[in-house]
């Protein structure tokens, strides 16, 4: 049967390959990607990625390292006139899932806004008083006690 069709290409075979003479030929890199696979489901492995990324879940104070919070507060707004140096834990709810991060940050103290509950920084970052998990800093040479741990 391989011999029967041999034969029928037998007057084709030998003669020169077709050259198009209104289409230029395609590159190779073009010819390649005609056979390069395809993602059928557009975004299905960010959504996988997303899926396995890790958040941590928001921590409630017990009343008491509320309180130990409340009077580092306190100590903080009886010096902005220092613009008090600290180091902030905080949970910083994450955008795209439930839970979040918990996040420390380091900066000079310039306000305490009680309308909005927040801390404002001397460069310009803000703060939800909320979210925060510890503070620690010195105060004219006094330390913050330490922070809560779990």
């Amino acid at each position: 049967m391989r011999e029967n069709s041999r034969r029928s290409y037998d007057d084709i075979i030998d003669l020169p390959h077709h050259v198009s003479k209104k289409h230029p030929p395609m590159s190779p890199l073009n010819r390649a990607a005609q056979f390069s696979p395809f993602a059928a489901l557009t975004g299905h492995g960010d959504a996988v990625r997303e899926t396995e990324r890790l958040t941590d879940s928001f921590v409630e104070l017990e009343e008491d390292q509320k309180e130990q919070l409340n009077r580092k507060l306190r100590l903080i707004r009886e010096h902005l006139d220092q613009n008090p140096e600290c180091e902030i834990t905080y949970f910083r709810p994450d955008e795209k899932k439930e839970g979040g991060a918990y996040v420390t940050l380091r900066g000079r103290v310039k306000k305490i806004d009680e309308r909005r509950h927040q801390l404002l920084f001397t460069d310009g970052q803000v703060l939800p008083i909320d979210q925060i998990f510890s503070i620690r800093g010195e105060l004219s040479g006094t330390a913050f006690p330490d922070a809560p741990q779990y």
